[in-house]
């Protein structure tokens, strides 16, 4: 089927490639597996029925609010729907997990609780199930990462193929410019900028692109210096073509081999920069569901409550391992010699 859809000869290759690399491929497919529950967490992890029958009217909490009155609910601006009374005749359909990642469980006596049938990881210090925090904060992180790769990788390819292109001044004074902002100590400027404005996902994506375009100029510049000088991009000026149709169809499609190829290994630091982040409270805004906020909790909690380190450091283990395997899979069918 994907053979099919693949019309260019050199593609096809790559991807053959890929395919025969299996644990490239299995990593993939898990981590699109990964991705696929996070972002439909509602229905594997939450406190409201998928679909449930009550008073011979049917209803789908997961997909709408109702108000409490609906089930005759006067004292309350909040339907908890475990303590309808549901007759004989009602039903309810629940999803796996009945925790939403901001819920408490009131049940158990202190937090954090250990692993039990109540909480398959345990809950953390305000008690909130971990699994639940987990699910839902593979979400944010990929919004993160993938936004952060996206808006980097335009302003990165920009700037260096501009430089690439033109060469002479313009290339002076932009690396001059970049090697200026390489100089400049990231980290600790993104963490000055993200505590002057309150840390939100919008924020944190927005200072993070502020430099993350900088490691992707410098292989774009490299792409469009080498290809600048070849016979289809003479051939495209010698019939007068212009400037921005040759940099746009003639070199770009040409020069994008190895930001593809990075294109995992940069998700999946983009991942561990969030982690790091919420990790010292500079990241998402609380109570957002974080990798990096259960870990920081772990610090404090470390010698009574072992599974807030061990779940979240074996999801991001998982993660970055996929996304690492994915990427020398994709390095292996991008190498030119095999193709």
């Amino acid at each position: 089927m994907i053979e099919r859809l693949i019309k260019n000869e050199i593609s096809l290759k790559r991807y053959r490639i890929f395919k025969r690399n299996k644990i490239a491929v299995f990593s993939l497919i898990l981590f699109l597996l990964f991705n696929f529950f996070s972002f439909t967490a509602e229905i594997w992890a939450n406190n409201k029925p998928l679909i449930m029958s009550y008073r011979e009217k049917i209803y789908f909490p997961v997909l709408f609010s109702y108000h409490p009155e609906e089930f005759g609910i006067k004292d309350t601006l909040i339907v908890d729907y475990r303590s309808l009374n549901f007759s004989d005749r009602d039903w309810s359909l629940w999803p796996i997990i009945k925790w939403n990642p901001f819920e408490k469980n009131e049940i158990v006596e202190s937090y954090p609780s250990p692993p039990s049938g109540h909480n398959f990881f345990g809950t953390d210090d305000r008690g909130r199930d971990v699994f639940t925090r987990l699910l839902y904060g593979l979400r944010y992180s990929m919004i993160y990462a993938l936004l952060v790769w996206a808006f980097s990788f335009a302003l990165g390819t920009m700037a260096g193929g501009i430089m690439g292109y033109f060469g002479g001044r313009i290339d002076f004074w932009g690396q001059r410019a970049v090697e200026v902002l390489t100089s400049v100590p990231q980290f600790f400027l993104l963490l000055i900028i993200i505590s002057i404005f309150r840390p939100n996902l919008f924020w944190l994506i927005l200072v993070s692109c502020l430099f993350g375009w900088i490691s992707i100029s410098y292989y774009s510049r490299g792409e469009f210096l080498k290809n600048r000088k070849r016979e289809y991009v003479e051939a495209a000026k010698s019939i007068g073509v212009k400037r921005w149709k040759i940099i746009t169809y003639h070199i770009l499609p040409n020069s994008l081999t190895p930001l593809i190829t990075f294109t995992p290994f940069v998700i999946a630091t983009n991942i561990t920069a969030l982690a790091s982040l919420d990790y010292l409270g500079f990241g998402l805004e609380i109570p957002t569901p974080s990798w990096g906020e259960l870990l920081g909790q772990a610090q404090k909690n470390f010698t009574i409550a072992w599974w807030l380190a061990f779940y979240p450091a074996l999801a991001l283990f998982l993660t970055l391992t996929m996304l690492n395997l994915v990427g020398d899979g994709l390095r292996d069918a991008m190498d030119p010699h095999k193709t």
